[in-house]
């Protein structure tokens, strides 16, 4: 139990970097964005591609994390600069924003197939069904119970990410104005803040949090080109869950849905009938209906005290 539960908690990190990077691009450019899933891809292909193929006696996949995240924030830059940045300047609507990305996310898929065919017929390995969770080193084996990195090394991944990204928030001159664009476009351009540059910078940092969360997907399960597309339901449920005006809060949904979706599917599939787990993606659905009922201003809007004193 305690094997699955650690497993759970790399999964769910996973979920809570992709949650938090759609938060941002939401907050920051009313854009919902469906790329992720794609994005979250090329992050997961990308350590496979340097740990397995380009570097094949390298042997340590985590040093590829980084170029992991620079590979899907370069592909969050192409989105915003190509796409998102001209229908912002037309005033599209919400629902055409997020079309639009749903039509990149098919390009940024399409190419991806490409790139696994290419090393399919090229270096003569199968690269539409990926296993790299044994490559993840052993930290410690007590009895019949083995502890992995990706685990720790994914908790490590989030609580650094939140540091840094409280620090830029409230820390410098940048971050001040990421969060007056956040809460008032108008009022940003009125103070002279460029509003085009935190949308860039945010496309870029939801970017490469999405290929991290990749990245630490590619050590957990194992994947194909449509990984992504496995993904995306319990990312934007973590998204929305955290509440959708705190990246800090996505973080947040994101572990609460992650951990819910892999602990009950496990538990079901164990206990009452392995064909259940067919229907894991109806679990995020549900704890996010259930969450949202109780508290519909999502995780960030809880107030601890008012909910003891409701308890």
């Amino acid at each position: 139990m305690l094997e699955i539960l650690m497993t759970a908690i790399g999964y769910s990190s996973a979920i809570a970097l992709a949650a938090a990077g759609i938060t941002l691009i939401y907050a920051t450019t009313g854009t919902f964005s469906f790329a992720h899933a794609s994005m979250t891809a090329w992050g997961f292909y990308a350590v496979f591609a340097f740990s397995k193929v380009f570097f094949r006696n390298n042997g340590n996949p985590y040093i590829f994390f980084p170029l992991a995240a620079i590979l899907s924030g370069s592909l969050g830059i192409l989105t915003y600069l190509f796409v998102n940045r001209w229908l912002l300047r037309r005033r599209a609507d919400m629902i055409t924003l997020m079309m639009s990305t749903l039509g990149v996310d098919l390009i940024y898929f399409a190419a991806l197939n490409v790139f696994a065919d290419y090393l399919t017929q090229e270096y003569r390995i199968n690269a539409r069904l990926i296993v790299l969770s044994t490559e993840d080193p052993v930290i410690a084996q007590i009895g019949e119970l083995t502890i992995r990195g990706i685990p720790l090394v994914s908790v490590s991944i989030v609580l650094s990410v939140i540091v840094i990204l409280n620090y830029i928030l409230n820390k410098t001159r940048f971050g001040i104005a990421v969060r007056v664009t956040m809460e008032n476009p108008s009022l940003a351009e009125i103070v002279g803040i460029n509003p085009e540059i935190v949308h860039l910078a945010s496309w870029f940092i939801g970017g490469a949090l999405a290929g991290l969360a990749g990245a630490v997907l590619s050590l957990i399960v194992s994947g194909t080109p449509a990984i992504g597309n496995t993904v995306i339901v319990p990312m934007f449920a973590g998204s929305i869950v955290g509440g959708m005006s705190s990246i800090f809060g996505g973080f947040a949904g994101g572990y609460l849905i992650g951990l819910s979706e892999y602990l009950l599917i496990t538990m079901l599939a164990t206990y009452v009938s392995r064909s259940l787990v067919v229907y894991q993606p109806l679990i995020p659905l549900l704890v996010m209906a259930a969450t949202l009922l109780l508290y519909p201003e999502g995780v960030a809007g809880l107030r601890l005290g008012k909910v003891l004193k409701r308890r």
